[in-house]
């Protein structure tokens, strides 16, 4: 048995499943986290936590709020040291083998500090750790999450990059890169293509946007806002994590935000993706990019809304689902024989 200390991101549900997701899976060892926000919520439910501050994302409008955002940097970077001293007492005392980070602060910092091994697990670095040919009218935001992963989440010596579309990776560092894990939970629905379309939500919801979900000719079955009522062909579901994963493997395809987890579940039960990224968000930019680039659906705009675009891309659906159906999106066994390695050596080969 290891002892694991293990950083999660605060806000976006998607590093608190996953850290879930890996903890269950190994079972054998103890497990410590140190977050946040929501994720605190989450993981407190199941393990031992430790609250620390954590530098996250804020939204407003369909958009980073880039003031609140910043804000908040400022506050959690001005408690640094007071934070990793309080990780450096939690190492101590709980006496960890080995140290995750999936896109947290403080862990990785605190690591170094007692020469423990520390694994950077999350999506993010993927911008960082791959090549990407990137369009001019997205550089500055390139380069502005470039800037702050690499001087907020880029201390950990080893990398696992857990994305659905796998760019070359750059040299230099002790990086791998796999297909997305998902939680155990996804495996139990058989994917089926019901008439519906399958509607998430997470970060920030645009007021034209449910007007425009009525011009599909579907019935839409929309998580995100929190309430259960039925409008035309629009029907609200609060969020379940049974209905929704039923609903997603029996939808015939899936509009959502920009969110790597719920594509990468979509793509696991074959369904073509309407992405619509926050504005600002540029990992939100990349991973729609990515959907049209591969033939898996459409990148398209909130803030450019029309009722042309369901037509569109129904007309091209069979040409997306032979692209999906092509691709690999469980990486699961891999995932967990690279966590083992790392625990065993303290490093990535």
């Amino acid at each position: 048995m290891a002892k694991i200390l293990y950083g999660v991101h605060g806000t976006s549900h998607g590093h608190a499943v996953r850290a879930v997701t890996l903890a269950r899976h190994f079972g054998e060892h103890e497990f410590l986290f140190i977050t946040s926000e929501d994720a605190l919520c989450h993981l407190s439910r199941e393990f031992a936590t430790i609250e620390v501050l954590n530098p996250g994302t804020r939204y407003k409008n369909y958009q980073v709020d880039i003031p609140a955002t910043l804000a908040l940097a400022v506050k959690t970077l001005a408690r640094r040291e007071e934070q990793i001293q309080r990780v450096l007492r939690a190492i101590k005392e709980f006496g960890p083998d080995a140290c995750i980070t999936d896109y947290e602060y403080f862990t990785p910092l605190a690591a170094k500090r007692l020469g423990l091994p520390c694994l950077s697990i999350d999506h993010q670095h993927v911008i960082t750790g791959c090549r990407h040919s990137v369009p001019a009218g997205q550089y500055a935001d390139y380069l502005g999450i470039t800037a702050s992963i690499k001087l907020l989440f880029s201390s950990a010596p080893d990398t696992l990059i857990i994305s659905f579309f796998q760019p070359p990776l750059k040299s230099g560092r002790r990086t791998r890169i796999s297909a997305p894990l998902h939680r155990e939970s996804v495996f139990e629905h058989t994917p089926s293509k019901g008439g519906h379309i399958l509607v998430y939500q997470s970060c920030s919801i645009s007021d034209a946007f449910a007007p425009f979900l009525r011009t599909s000719g579907r019935e839409c079955r929309i998580y995100g806002y929190n309430v259960d009522k039925t409008e035309g062909n629009l029907t609200f579901r609060s969020y379940s994590e049974p209905g929704l994963l039923a609903d997603l493997a029996s939808c015939a395809y899936v509009v959502c935000g920009g969110s790597h987890s719920l594509i990468s579940e979509a793509l696991y039960y074959g369904k073509p993706v309407m992405s619509f990224p926050v504005k600002g968000a540029f990992e939100q930019w990349i991973n729609a990019h990515y959907v049209e680039k591969l033939g898996y659906g459409r990148h398209l705009d909130m803030h450019n809304l029309d009722a042309g675009l369901f037509p569109g891309f129904e007309e091209r659906l069979g040409e997306y689902e032979k692209n999906v159906a092509a691709g690999e999106f469980r990486g699961n066994e891999t995932v967990y024989g690279i966590v083992e390695e790392f625990v065993k050596t303290g490093r990535l080969e």
